[in-house]
């Protein structure tokens, strides 16, 4: 594994939730997408059974997760912090961080708990996800020093975790030379941007869907409307992206853009490209590549998840990622 900053161990650790996905395929013919005022609706009959074209299947998730996997397989060294069940998927998830060459070293292990399970219901290359979040006894005791990675990378968390928050932008005011990513998930969005202004404001990037940029905000303008109003909270950079491709981007003064992929598969299952974007967005950075350079690798990468089932299946290797960018040279970012 490549020293890619001069951090003793790590040059990211991942912070945040992980669960174990179940990934259901609802056949076409028993299942409508209704549209009205109030949005978009998924209709399944009631009382009937749906005979499932694949078997579902279980995997490793939790933007946490994903990230560590994506920064992993892009050559980064890798710690993941995060609390598990002492039970068998707890056990599992563990098995396969670590054969992804993540750091499991900084996991707790919370034996009243069980590991969470989410749904995913994947429908016409969109999905509905059933979420349930586990009541852990969230603490943040720091890290070794030999642990203090050059980045510290804070994804999605449960509701119950905000005085763990608070105990990690302690712990970030007393080392100001370790970088931030942050990207909000469902519960710290719904917490409120005073609530958790340490973290916006000390952030070197925030990271966000175009809709987790709305809800965040309140601005329900176009993505370069919506990174202006994020540019309020403090952060010293910001990415807007839109989980169908393409972003924007504020880097100082600079402000960029940049399309989906022009040879992009078509989208099979959107869960977890999120997460691969902002994961290898952070990776790019970390690696010493300009916003411009960072931009392709995040959108690319996000692409070919969202291309396959899963959420870290379609993850590329430093390698492959980078031969398929030099194949694609007019696929670039605009400043703006």
């Amino acid at each position: 594994m490549g020293f890619v900053t001069h951090a003793e161990n790590f040059d990211v650790v991942s912070l945040g939730d992980v669960v174990s996905d179940e990934f259901i395929e609802l056949p076409r013919e028993s299942v409508l997408v209704r549209v009205d005022d109030g949005g978009r609706w998924l209709e399944i009959p009631l009382g009937t059974k749906l005979v499932l074209e694949e078997d579902s299947s279980s995997r490793t998730g939790g933007g946490a997760a994903n990230a560590a996997v994506a920064m992993a397989r892009l050559g980064l060294r890798v710690g993941l912090a995060s609390y598990l069940a002492h039970d068998q998927i707890g056990l599992d998830i563990l098995s396969a961080m670590r054969g992804e060459g993540v750091v499991t070293g900084l996991v707790h292990v919370d034996a009243p708990n069980h590991t969470v399970r989410n749904f995913v219901l994947a429908y016409g290359g969109e999905r509905t996800i059933l979420v349930r979040h586990a009541a852990f006894d969230y603490h943040w005791k720091g890290l070794r020093n030999h642990e203090i990675p050059a980045w510290l990378y804070v994804n999605s968390l449960g509701p119950d975790a905000l005085s763990y928050q608070d105990e990690v932008a302690d712990w970030l005011d007393e080392h100001p030379d370790v970088r931030l990513a942050f990207q909000p998930g469902t519960f710290q969005v719904e917490a409120g941007t005073t609530r958790l202004a340490r973290l916006y404001q000390r952030a070197d990037l925030l990271l966000c869907s175009v809709a987790t940029a709305r809800a965040i905000t309140g601005v329900h303008g176009d993505a370069e409307e919506v990174l202006l109003a994020l540019g309020e909270l403090g952060p010293r950079g910001g990415v807007v992206f839109n989980e169908s491709g393409g972003a924007v981007a504020r880097e100082g003064d600079r402000h960029l853009d940049i399309d989906n992929v022009p040879t992009a598969k078509p989208t099979v299952d959107s869960t977890g490209s999120g997460d691969a974007f902002g994961a290898t967005l952070v990776a790019a950075v970390v690696r010493g590549a300009p916003v411009e350079e960072a931009l392709r690798w995040a959108t690319l990468n996000a692409a070919e998840v969202a291309s396959q089932f899963g959420t870290q299946t379609g993850l590329l290797h430093y390698d492959d990622l980078i031969e398929r960018l030099a194949s694609a040279p007019q696929f670039a970012a605009r400043v703006r």
